[in-house]
Order: C-alpha cells, then sequence, then structure tokens
C-alpha cells in the first residue's frame, strides 16, 4: 500500500521530466542584432527559428518568433530578402505566415519590417546582409 501512495506522488515528477526530455533544444544559428530589440535565427532539429523583440510593444519585452518548418522554407524568406534588396521602395513578399516590406528611409538607407499574425519588427539591410549569407550557407 505505502508503495502504491509512493508511486501515484511521484509520478507527476516523472512525467515532468519525460516532457523535458523530448522537447528540442535550440541552437543559436547567428545574432542578427543585440541589444534592447535582439534578433536571432535558432535551429532546433530540422525547424529553425526566428526569435525577435515584438516593436509594438514599448513598455514591456514580448519577445515573437517566426518559425520555419524546415531549411526550404528558411531558404523562401532568404529569397525574399534578395529579392527584396535589388527592389525598390513598396515592395512586399508576402507569404502565409508573414510579410517582409522595404522601406527606403532618406539618409538612413534601406529599412525592411517584418510582420507576422501578433508582431512586427524592422531591421536594416546589414541585418538582412548577415541572414541572407548565414541561410545561404546551411
Amino acid at each position: 500500500m505505502k508503495g502504491l501512495i509512493l508511486c501515484v506522488l511521484f509520478l507527476p515528477f516523472l512525467g515532468l521530466t519525460a516532457v523535458r526530455n523530448g522537447q528540442a533544444s535550440s541552437t543559436n544559428i547567428v545574432e542578427v542584432r543585440s541589444g534592447d530589440w535582439p534578433m536571432n535565427l535558432e535551429k532546433s532539429d530540422t525547424s529553425y527559428a526566428l526569435l525577435f523583440r515584438d516593436q509594438q510593444v514599448t513598455n514591456s519585452v514580448v519577445m515573437d518568433t517566426l518559425p520555419f518548418r524546415n531549411l526550404e522554407h528558411l531558404k523562401y524568406f532568404q529569397q525574399a530578402l534578395t529579392v527584396l534588396k535589388t527592389g525598390h521602395h513598396g515592395d512586399i513578399a508576402k507569404f502565409n505566415d508573414y510579410s517582409i516590406k522595404r522601406t527606403d528611409v532618406k539618409y538612413k538607407g534601406t529599412w525592411y519590417l517584418l510582420r507576422i499574425k501578433w508582431g512586427l519588427t524592422n531591421f536594416q539591410q546589414p541585418e538582412a546582409d548577415l541572414m541572407i549569407k548565414t541561410i545561404k550557407n546551411l
């Protein structure tokens, strides 16, 4: 009887351990931007994700994730950035889950606005170039 009670008491802890071990760990591929508005490209098994701080929320830190199911989807992101680089102000690359818009700012160069369902961030051409180069080398 005591063994049964002990087993029931420890069962939730065993379940938590199994869940933690089942979670895939992510590896940082490249830190695109650091500081107050970080942006990182990470890999987890066969999937990828772009993590960034949502720039719509300024009074707290809200991190958003743009997931890519596999390397092929990440390559579409890279191709969109490459095409937009040679494009013009206002050009947009639209996907099911996100969009990237090129916004040229006078005296500040080329910027991109990445919008997902609930969040957005912007980044400059050197950061886009870093992502293009990194993804191309995967």
